[in-house]
């Protein structure tokens, strides 16, 4: 399964809500974790493998949560997440941030220190957790995916303007391999 890079228009299109998980979804999420693990990553969201399904996946583990791997100790990893809705943010958390979809690029983002996130799990039953740190940032990152929003859309102009060279090129690139 191949990760889509910047410059694909589908990283820009906002997820359909999947009414009901059957055998083909859960194959694709299988397939994105196992994509998502090759790449060493911690989340991959559908779109970024080409597809417009509300569907995203995450395996932070506790050894990257630090001092929050206590409070997110409940939350089963992976998480294989249909149709996920962040609400109920609180607090702010500034840091360095990348993406599978931008290799070598990273950037300072701001987002909420600490997050609820309800989801579909693979069973088709509802679930919610409250999440903080990296967990809370990788949530709010992936459901952003979801939304057709990317992690540079976040970044300050000052950074925009220090990116804007590396993504024309990595844009480039990723047309150029697509033959467009």
């Amino acid at each position: 399964m191949e990760i889509v890079k910047y410059g694909d228009p589908v990283l820009g299109k906002k997820s359909v809500p999947v009414e009901k998980v059957t055998p083909e979804l859960r194959a694709l999420a299988s397939e994105m974790l196992a994509a998502m693990y090759a790449a060493d990553g911690v989340g991959l969201a559908a779109e970024q493998v080409g597809r417009t399904e509300a569907l995203c996946v995450i395996d932070v583990p506790p050894d990257a949560q630090g001092a929050d791997a206590a409070a997110n100790a409940g939350v089963r990893m992976p998480m294989v997440m249909f149709n996920p809705v962040v609400s109920d943010p609180e607090g702010a958390q500034r840091g360095s941030e990348g993406c599978l979809s931008f290799p070598g690029i990273s950037a300072q983002v701001t987002r909420a220190r600490t997050v609820t996130v309800d989801w579909m799990g693979e069973d088709g039953k509802h679930y919610s957790a409250r999440v903080r740190g990296l967990l809370a940032r990788a949530v709010q990152h992936e459901v952003d995916h979801l939304g057709g929003v990317v992690f540079v859309d976040r970044v300050s102009s000052a950074q925009a303007l220090l990116l804007r060279a590396k993504l024309a090129r990595l844009k480039k690139a990723t047309l150029s391999a697509k033959g467009k």
